[in-house]
């Protein structure tokens, strides 16, 4: 099972290579903390703001919305390399779009002392005009992601150990909470399944209507784990989302990834040499081996649809290759990432038909390089959207501002159009007609948005 890349200070303090940190990305946003960064910072240079342009898109985009009058700024220089969740943007349906991010400067008086305390704004967008439709501004108590979006057009939004469930109309209902913190949080392709990383140390003692921790349910889940006897302070669950009942859950040292379908999650097991074994593990009992891949690094995965996974493998000295498998074994297609591209974020279509990888951009391998990054070397942010069925590039595109985190990509549900935050606009792209992938794409959720 692949590792987040949660702490670049802590790693870069155990001695790993910048070479191996650019290579171990996750398909997630990173749980990070203010004041560490990968990238050393320079004074801001007059020309910051033409040097990361990034390329022409591989076609125009079919029409854009200015973001300055919503009230968007670009974050600064400083955020890169911090791994902050700044922006969310994301489709209600075909024809509207919810678009987050911070707002700076409005910061509560009496909340001065809470230094994690921000203010992000939400909008709702009708197209192709822009329209603001709605909008909310809320109080949330970290940096990390926040918001994800529902298939049915509603959303999650994490804040500090609560999760709640957003409309279309930005009206907040208490989801659940959790006894601690709550890190990290994705879903099984047909979100029939939540995954969530909380920091419980053991003595902290559960307040009622938290999420439990049921003896019955308990898994020891194999990590590639060299934390040593660091305390298993985080506990990882999988819970039902509409009911919240707890499959399983498992003490671990560090926030993990866990790619999951409806019938149960993908391990990724040490082999011999470079040798990494896909095992899945079926909730109700049993496991089977469904591949074995070659990779100089743990390789993330994530779940396309019910039975398409993608590893996203590191190749020594050759940057990544994205590799696309049935649950069968058998390899579908694969993609090549050059050296110069790094820090890989996959953005998936609600019906599995299309997904997107976002990249930072330097001019040199990053093996070239022996001290760590600065932000000058960081060049554009790229992104790459694929036939999930095929791997077919169907579209190239910069991103700017540059967010290292993410949140400044997303395909609508039919997958035919992309919404990418670029030069001052979100631009629209259409693309042809997507079709479902034959591997089973997600269930998907009757009704619409109110």
């Amino acid at each position: 099972m692949a590792k987040c890349l949660v702490k670049a200070g802590k790693m870069l303090r155990a001695g790993l290579a910048l070479s191996a940190l650019a290579f171990l990305p996750c398909t997630h946003r990173s749980v990070s903390a203010a004041g560490l960064s990968l990238l050393r910072h320079r004074k801001p240079e007059a020309d910051d703001a033409t040097q990361h342009k990034g390329p022409t898109a591989s076609q125009p985009p079919a029409f854009s919305i200015p973001v300055e009058p919503l009230g968007f700024n670009s974050p600064g220089l400083y955020y890169q390399g911090q791994r902050e969740s700044l922006v969310s943007l994301d489709f209600l349906d075909e024809d509207r779009l919810l678009f987050t991010f911070r707002a700076p400067g409005l910061i509560h008086r009496a909340s001065v002392a809470d230094g994690d305390e921000r203010q992000i704004r939400a909008e709702v967008l009708t197209l192709p005009q822009g329209t603001l439709e709605t909008e909310a501004l809320w109080t949330l108590h970290d940096h990390e992601r926040y918001l994800w979006m529902l298939h049915d057009g509603h959303f999650l939004l994490r804040d500090g150990d609560t999760l709640k469930e957003g409309t279309a109309k930005l009206e907040l209902r208490p989801l659940l909470q959790f006894p601690g913190p709550l890190l990290w949080m994705e879903m099984d392709p047909a979100q029939q399944f939540l995954v969530t990383d909380s920091h419980e140390p053991s003595a902290l003692k559960p307040q009622k209507g938290t999420v439990g921790s049921p003896a019955t349910a308990e898994a020891m889940v194999s990590t590639d784990d060299r934390g040593g006897d660091a305390e298993r302070n985080v506990v990882l669950r999988i819970l039902e989302r509409h009911s919240g009942q707890v499959m399983l859950v498992s003490r671990v040292r560090a926030t993990v990834h866990l790619a999951i379908n409806s019938d149960g999650y993908l391990e990724t097991l040490r082999g011999s040499g470079r040798e990494w074994v896909l095992n899945l593990k079926y909730f109700n009992g049993g496991s089977r081996v469904i591949g074995k891949l070659d990779s100089s690094c743990q390789p993330p995965i994530d779940f396309v649809s019910k039975n398409e996974a993608l590893v996203n493998t590191c190749v020594f000295q050759n940057g990544r290759r994205l590799v696309a498998l049935s649950t069968q074994g058998q390899k579908l297609w694969e993609a090549a990432s050059p050296s110069t591209q790094i820090w890989p974020i996959l953005v998936m279509a609600p019906d599995g038909s299309r997904l997107a990888r976002e990249t930072l951009t330097i001019d040199h391998s990053v093996e070239d390089f022996i001290h760590p990054l600065d932000t000058q070397d960081i060049k554009g942010q790229l992104v790459e959207v694929y036939d999930s069925i095929s791997g077919k590039l169907l579209l190239k595109a910069p991103a700017n501002p540059i967010l290292d985190a993410g949140g400044n990509v997303a395909i609508s549900p039919s997958g035919k159009r992309v919404a990418i935050l670029n030069a001052g606009a979100i631009e629209i792209y259409e693309l042809l007609t997507a079709q479902a992938s034959p591997h089973g794409p997600p269930a998907s959720t009757s009704g619409s948005a109110p």
